[in-house]
């Protein structure tokens, strides 16, 4: 009981919806995360080109790390050692780590499946290493995220249903297997991952494995991985449904602001994307009225800001002439500029529809987003 007092349990409170949209909040420990929230990918300790005070000035709530990439460098011991991720990459906030499981499967060489794990090499230096779930808890405990994923197995689409359905199957026990290693930590929340394909009835045999052993917290796995918006929303037409309505669900791995709207509107909490980061990094932003290619010579006299209604530093102190200029002379600045500005950006999107479902006008601010944004970028000058 005394344990429960000083260290708060995780919870989440739906506070309005508006169809299917909802906004609430997750509390934890280290701060509240508004939903519907988006986490910056903060993939090797750190989002790239940012300053952690400059990511939380964005408006971002939680950061996700990454475990495949942190246990090969510089290694989950390493970091225990030195106080725990938070204090290592000087973010306070709540952190959410992924399990590795998706890593594996698409980075590594040489990787072997079987009941027990994954035997893979490192895609750094070739060093031979092994992956369970009991393995990934106890990675994510050395790091000391507030919300921990399961272990799972995420196979690329398209595949056949006889695939899906033994990965699926795969993920579940290693589900169990993951809730049983996590046990019982105070304050630090454990999501379980539905997996399933595009297959209905996969999705739902899914979320009742999830269901009946128990999690904090949802996650939508198995999208956004090559099948298409029109294919990955057909399939949240009905994935959000089976998972339950009194806990958060999580969306991994998505995505442009279309498909973040659209996410949301079919009722989902959370996503994660490394998109702002690394758009920015490749001259690239994105606007409420499109996405500009700042390399692209119209820019090179143009004294206007990327978008006049931003207030992101890119926006209120450099003209599109300055951007285009420091991203055509390989500065550095232009990757932190276009990536705070990007990072701004989608944090505006979850604030405008947090707003909206609260005030039961989404519907109104879904086309009022999608119309702005089929105006394109402004006329050259």
């Amino acid at each position: 009981m005394t344990q429960d007092t000083q260290t708060p349990r995780f919870s989440f409170s739906l506070n309005a919806t508006d169809g299917r949209a909802r906004t609430g909040v997750i509390s934890t420990p280290r701060g509240d995360i508004r939903t519907p929230a988006f986490m910056p990918v903060g993939t090797a300790a750190t989002v790239k080109a940012m300053m952690p005070e400059s990511v939380r000035a964005t408006g971002a709530d939680v950061l996700l790390g990454n475990t495949y990439h942190l246990m090969l460098r510089p290694t989950a011991e390493r970091i225990a050692n030195l106080g725990g991720l938070h204090k290592f990459m000087n973010w306070e906030r709540p952190i959410l780590t992924d399990s590795g499981g998706f890593q594996v499967m698409s980075l590594s060489d040489l990787r072997k499946l079987t009941e027990e794990g994954v035997t893979f090499r490192s895609h750094v230096d070739g060093s031979k290493h092994f992956l369970s779930p009991e393995r990934s808890m106890e990675i994510q405990k050395l790091l000391g995220s507030d919300i921990v994923m399961c272990f799972d197995e995420c196979p690329a689409l398209p595949a056949d249903r006889k695939r899906i359905a033994e990965s699926m199957r795969l993920s579940m026990r290693w589900a169990q297997r993951s809730k049983d290693a996590f046990g019982d930590r105070p304050g630090h929340a454990l999501f379980g991952i539905q997996q399933g394909g595009l297959e209905k009835d996969f999705r739902e045999e899914s979320a009742e494995a999830l269901k009946e052993i128990g999690f904090d917290g949802y996650a939508i796995g198995g999208l956004a991985v090559g099948e298409g918006q029109d294919l990955m929303f057909q399939t949240l037409d009905f994935a959000p449904e089976f998972l339950p309505q009194d806990k958060p669900r999580y969306l991994m791995g998505v995505g442009k602001p279309d498909d973040i709207v659209g996410a949301v509107k079919r009722g989902v909490d959370m996503m994660d994307c490394v998109l702002p980061s690394r758009s920015g990094r490749t001259g690239q932003a994105w606007t409420r009225r499109g996405q500009v290619n700042i390399k692209n010579a119209r820019h090179a006299d143009d004294p206007r800001p990327l978008d006049e209604q931003c207030t992101c530093p890119a926006c209120s102190n450099y003209s599109r002439a300055y951007l285009h200029h420091v991203y055509r002379s390989h500065e550095m600045i232009s990757g932190m500029l276009l990536t705070w500005h990007n990072l701004h950006y989608f944090q505006e999107i979850m604030q405008g529809m947090r707003d909206a479902i609260a005030a039961g006008t989404f519907e109104a601010w879904e086309k009022d987003f999608h119309d702005t944004r089929a105006l394109g970028d402004i006329e050259p000058v």
